[in-house]
């Protein structure tokens, strides 16, 4: 419930009046002022002044000043007379609410009517910024067409002057050439002897004309044509390699690993044959580990990972000494969430790692090594 200010202080003269009305402390960015024609109100949380005016007043030439904990307004009346009191006396609460009313909706309207009254000048401002753009642009270009005709009529008149000089070369030649055949005609109306005709002479070689960079008869050209021979048949060669059973290059392989390697896979086979008899129905690709081991890398990659898990187990069933089949089984069961055959399979791989370092001698270790990773 607001607190209503009785304390204020008033003087008027026959056109203004002049009111003071105290703030109490109150910051001055929290008071909220509002001046109509009959209605003045003063809102400072969590005080609360109101007057219902004497006679209208002029809102859109008042002013407030708001300053030293007071409020000084001067009101300008709309019929210079002297008033007997500040408010309207006898006001009752219908009255009160209905100037209330009335002073808001006037001063939406005028509010609205200046919102209205500044978007049409907006308007206006804009449409003649652009009228004076578009008569600069349009002055511009009636400059630039200027300069064109006029460069147009100067080109046309030079070219019109190198055409008169032209013609006037060309009479000038003109002229020797009648004066010689007019000479020409009066010696042979006198009778004059012709000149003997002289022998044409030979053209020189320089004149000849030429036909390549070196040019002769024609009938030698012939000649070389004719003794060209005709082509030879076509054949076949038939070239047979002979094959390489050993995966590396040869530039990176020995005698000695190559008879290791071919010795290992006739005991894997062997022991195919003897010890998984159910997989003797599979192709020869098949029963190989790294073909199998790249078949599970590309379903991996296809996110087939069921389908990768058997591939790598068929490898595994095979040749259970490549830690790398473990560990790429071991990141299927990973993305499948079996976290217990993941943890199976990495300790696997520590395992074969830890025994295959154990068994190698150093040398060959680092003949390895060098060979793999070209240290």
């Amino acid at each position: 419930m607001p607190v209503r200010v009785s304390e204020f202080s008033w003087q008027q003269t026959p056109a203004t009046v002049f009111l003071s009305l105290p703030l109490r402390g109150v910051c001055v960015r929290d008071a909220d002022c509002f001046c109509g024609e009959s209605y003045l109100k003063v809102n400072f949380p969590p005080f609360l002044f109101e007057v219902f005016l004497y006679a209208p007043i002029d809102d859109g030439n008042s002013k407030a000043k708001i300053g030293n904990d007071m409020i000084l307004f001067t009101l300008y009346k709309k019929e210079p007379v002297m008033w007997e009191t500040l408010s309207m006396p006898g006001v009752d609460k219908e009255t009160m609410q209905g100037i209330r009313e009335k002073s808001i909706l006037q001063a939406q309207e005028k509010a609205k009517e200046a919102t209205e009254a500044k978007a049409t000048a907006k308007r206006e401002d804009q449409r003649y910024a652009l009228g004076v753009m578009m008569k600069i642009e349009e002055e511009e270009r009636k400059k630039i067409e200027d300069m064109k005709e006029n460069e147009r009529k100067k080109a046309t008149r030079e070219l019109e002057a190198w055409k008169e000089s032209q013609r006037q070369a060309e009479k000038q030649k003109n002229i020797p050439r009648k004066e010689k055949c007019q000479r020409g005609k009066q010696a042979e109306e006198r009778g004059a002897p012709k000149p003997p005709n002289l022998p044409r002479k030979a053209p020189s070689a320089a004149h000849l004309p030429k036909r390549g960079r070196n040019w002769e008869n024609i009938f030698s050209e012939k000649l070389k044509e004719d003794s060209i021979p005709a082509p030879r048949s076509a054949g076949n060669i038939q070239i047979s390699f002979t094959p390489r059973a050993f995966p590396t290059a040869l530039r990176e392989s020995q005698v000695a690993e190559e008879e290791e390697w071919l010795h290992k896979q006739a005991e894997a086979r062997r022991a195919l044959s003897t010890d998984l008899p159910e997989l003797s129905d599979l192709k020869e690709e098949e029963k190989n580990p790294d073909w199998l081991k790249e078949k599970g890398n590309k379903l991996f990659a296809t996110e087939n990972y069921l389908a990768a898990v058997d591939a790598y187990n068929l490898a595994i069933r095979l040749n259970s000494k490549i830690p790398l089949l473990y560990l790429n089984r071991a990141a299927c069961h990973l993305k499948l969430r079996n976290l217990h055959k993941a943890i199976e399979d990495s300790s696997k791989v520590c395992k074969i790692m830890k025994l295959h370092l154990r068994s190698t001698h150093p040398t060959q270790l680092y003949k390895t090594m060098r060979r793999r990773f070209g240290i």
